[in-house]
């Protein structure tokens, strides 16, 4: 496996450049319950910079499921050119919200929702952080998940699902975004969720992802076997990939649980296989892939699948239809 220092030395990765990060951004959000709070990080430099938008999960943490998580990724995403805004979702543990609240306990229609009013209020966001005012380019936005992160991100990228409630076709898909990246993301439905799940969150049961035709990357760990969400194994956070129609890709990392080596924070505790190569490995990729996808003359997923192919002992594989 090539180490990350090898990575950083070829050509298509350029060396890391200063970033700010700047949160929280309150964003008063009346129709919400609790105003809606954000962090944004961005590298000191640039101009027309390309924006992720970042869905956390749900982990066992009080504080990483929120604006203040992943910092292996918004920090290694800012470092080299993109702008990441990470909301604190309704879900997180860090409001304590009432169990009783509308949407409660994961909030999965409201956290769509927050990604949305991030693109509508753009305006106020690059205001609200110094140096950043008239150096986005608001054409070239893609949206990132992790774990029920990557739930919301599959919705605003065109997957659909019956709401619960009063049966209707939930469609939340944003045109605006135009790549995806689903990490250890939840799979189908149906018969796929064990027993629990499908009682007490019926809205995963009907997850639809014919319609889900944006560019995505999905990101899977073949040891990622998630037994209390799923009696089909590892396999299970491929689907993503493989009910989708094309273009997709899929990551499969070899050795990998939930937390695809530590993504979600630096050490943290709830990391079951911490792996900082690992980690470095989807840095890279997921790196790569946005560049290719938003500017589809940069070469930078093509070098990089190549590079993980041609590794002595490689870290994973990758799949594209």
């Amino acid at each position: 496996m090539a180490s990350a220092s090898a990575y950083a030395a070829n050509a298509f990765i350029a060396p890391p450049t200063p970033a700010l990060s700047v949160g929280p951004i309150v964003l008063p959000t009346p129709d919400r319950g609790v105003d809606l709070q954000i962090r944004v990080s961005a590298p000191v430099t640039g101009t027309n910079l390309p924006v992720i938008l970042l869905s956390h999960g749900q982990g066992p943490s009080n504080h990483l499921s929120s604006l203040n998580g992943y910092a292996p990724l918004v920090n290694y995403w800012a470092a080299h050119g993109f702008v990441v805004i990470q909301p604190t979702h309704l879900s997180s543990r860090t409001l304590s919200l009432d169990p009783a609240t509308p949407g409660a306990p994961l909030y999965w229609r409201s956290r769509a929702e927050d990604m949305t009013r991030i693109l509508d209020r753009l305006d106020e966001i690059e205001a609200a952080v110094p140096q950043l005012p008239g150096r986005l380019d608001r054409d070239r936005v893609a949206v990132a998940g992790h774990s029920m992160g990557g739930h919301t991100a599959s919705l605003l990228l065109g997957a659909r699902l019956t709401d619960p409630d009063d049966g209707g076709e939930v469609d939340l898909a944003d045109p605006r975004i135009k790549a995806g990246l689903l990490l250890a993301a939840p799979g189908r439905g149906q018969d796929a969720l064990v027993e629990q799940v499908a009682k007490n969150f019926p809205f995963f049961a009907t997850t639809d992802f014919s319609r889900m035709t944006t560019p995505t990357l999905v990101v899977a760990g073949d040891k990622d076997a998630s037994a209390h969400l799923t009696v089909n194994g590892p396999e299970w956070h491929s689907d993503p990939y493989h009910l989708a129609p094309g273009p997709k890709a899929l990551l499969t990392l070899f050795g990998a649980e939930h937390g695809l080596g530590g993504i979600s924070g630096y050490d943290v505790a709830e990391t079951t296989d911490e792996n900082p190569q690992r980690v470095s490995v989807v840095q890279h990729l997921t790196w790569s892939y946005l560049r290719s996808q938003l500017y589809p003359a940069d070469a930078a997923w093509q070098l990089a699948c190549e590079e993980l192919s041609a590794a002595p002992e490689p870290m994973g594989r990758v799949d594209s239809k």
